[in-house]
């Protein structure tokens, strides 16, 4: 990414030296990229912040310090205005708060953009009969056109893909299912409010049969065989869709191997990590 640069605020303009050590400094966290993460948590009026911000940009500059983050709280909004007055400009703002950055050095910065991506699923659920699980949905581009789809939703924060699939057939459908691979994606660029969009579209294997859909958001459910859903003439029209089709028969008549999920995280470190490959390569040269 790169800006014009930020000044950083003269001595002149915090008083003296002696009278900057009276000023309580912004608390700070050192991030791993010679930068500081400051995370406001007490109310305090527009003056005595802006006071505080200089003193603490004069140090870290003095610090080598490059970029701040300042993360705002919404109830402390009222400090929104003296940031950017003071040159700090958004970074990406969520529910409980707003993120504000600035770059001490002078020339271009060095700050990541704001993750721009959203992230969807479509589920692939076939059963032993070589049937699919398709919905007609209440909204979206083929609502009232009699086509049936593959269920498909959005990735939660912090969810992984292969659980979001899982989930959202078992929300539209009532179907539990196991996830089995990844069979493609597609990057599609200025969707949802002007971002980026990944759509992954996986494999999931039935665990159980009965259908109850989600009235909300489901107008019908059904395992369609798959050749039919495949004949549709949404599918056929569609260069995406007939594409996705034809990944999944090749997968149905085995000549196609998608990406497996494979855990990653370590003993000491609990958190559930994946990676997503062809493991059966893996497993023929005895790597895996």
């Amino acid at each position: 990414m790169s800006a014009s640069t930020n000044p950083s605020p003269s001595a002149t303009e915090v008083a003296s030296e002696d009278a900057r050590q009276q000023i309580k400094l912004l608390t700070c966290k050192e991030d791993a990229y010679s930068g500081v993460i400051v995370e406001i948590d007490e109310p305090m009026d527009s003056t005595s912040f802006v006071l505080r911000l200089k003193a603490s940009i004069l140090q870290w500059k003095q610090q080598g310090k490059k970029g701040v983050w300042i993360k705002l709280p919404i109830e402390l909004v009222n400090l929104a205005e003296p940031l950017v007055k003071e040159r700090f400009w958004y970074h990406h703002a969520e529910p409980k708060y707003i993120m504000f950055v600035y770059w001490i050095p002078e020339g271009p910065n060095t700050i990541p953009a704001n993750a721009s991506h959203q992230i969807g699923v479509g589920a692939f659920v076939v059963n032993d009969k070589k049937e699919v699980l398709v919905v007609q949905e209440k909204s979206g581009l083929l609502r009232r056109k009699g086509a049936w789809k593959f269920p498909t939703g959005v990735v939660n924060q912090g969810e992984d893909i292969c659980a979001a699939v899982v989930r959202e057939v078992k929300e539209e459908t009532g179907v539990a299912s196991e996830f089995v691979e990844v069979l493609a994606f597609r990057q599609n660029h200025k969707a949802f409010f002007g971002k980026s969009d990944l759509f992954f579209l996986c494999m999931l294997r039935p665990v159980s049969s009965n259908i109850v859909i989600d009235e909300t958001e489901i107008e019908a459910a059904q395992w369609m065989p798959f050749e039919e859903y495949s004949a549709q003439s949404s599918v056929q029209n569609s260069k995406l869709l007939k594409y996705m089709s034809n990944v999944c028969r090749a997968k149905i008549d085995g000549h196609y191997a998608g990406f497996a999920h494979v855990p990653t995280n370590s003993l000491s470190d609990q958190r559930k990590r994946y990676l997503y490959l062809n493991a059966g390569g893996l497993e023929r040269s005895n790597s895996l």
